[in-house]
């Protein structure tokens, strides 16, 4: 199982997924199929807070690291995700460094930071002593606002991470829905710059991508780490190809 929180501040190169359906027996068997680290989509996903532990005890027992998108930049929420035992997690709709920071504050606890301390799930992998090194802090940055503080955000003290979403990052860019050609060059331009920042800060840089080929693109022009497809958009893929080949003949 890889180190998470370790491989991700050492900007080593990293492939994950996402999982969306409250489903853990699927979500073990993505776990064990070789990505470094699993997401549990806690923000668009078909979970309850429930459904996180079950997911991430799932990925533990696939073998994989898991982590957790939460649904808002709250300490309560933030809290709520690690003691799940989450390796980390994602904060959406960062806009600012300030915000980057409340994030960062709330994944830690004292002195560093503000989490406050329940023994629950995380306890049996990561006692308190050890969990300010092991948890980490990815902020998106997906919004117009986000871009124009990207090296403040990255410079932010705590932050592991940063993570693109394309899709609302299009929409800020003034396109119409992901993949529109009349951002395309507006979106390459914010995905370097995003990377760059990162660099210069030495934190870790990610980005969504839809499919494994342009994971690989990103890897090789600057990211860390990438995050390939989701389990939902990989069970049609593949339903949709043995289904086509079944008609075929």
């Amino acid at each position: 199982m890889t180190d998470f929180a370790a491989a991700l501040r050492a900007r080593q190169p990293m492939i994950g997924t996402w999982v969306v359906t409250d489903n853990p027996i699927a979500t073990e068997s993505i776990a064990g199929l070789g990505f470094d680290f699993i997401c549990v989509d806690g923000q668009h996903g078909l979970y309850g807070e429930d459904g996180w532990i079950s997911a991430i005890t799932a990925i533990t027992a696939g073998g994989s690291s898991g982590i957790i998108r939460v649904p808002a930049n709250d300490p309560a929420v933030l809290g709520r995700a690690l003691d799940s035992g989450a390796a980390g997690v994602v904060v959406p709709m960062v806009d600012s460094a300030a915000d980057a920071a409340r994030a960062a504050h709330a994944c830690r606890y004292v002195p560093r930071g503000g989490r406050s301390y329940g023994p629950m799930r995380t306890a049996l992998r990561m006692p308190p002593a050890e969990a300010n090194d092991r948890v980490a802090c990815l902020v998106m940055i997906e919004t117009a606002e986000a871009l124009a503080d990207i090296d403040a955000i990255c410079a932010v003290d705590g932050l592991d991470g940063v993570l693109i979403g394309p899709f609302d990052l299009t929409l800020a860019l003034g396109g119409k829905g992901f993949g529109d050609p009349a951002v395309a060059a507006e979106l390459e331009d914010a995905l370097a710059a995003v990377a760059a920042a990162a660099a210069r800060a030495g934190i870790a840089a990610g980005v969504h991508c839809p499919d494994g080929g342009t994971a690989a693109k990103r890897l090789a022009g600057g990211f860390t780490f990438a995050m390939v497809s989701c389990d939902l958009l990989l069970l049609e893929e593949a339903a949709t190809s043995q289904l086509r080949l079944a008609r075929s003949s």
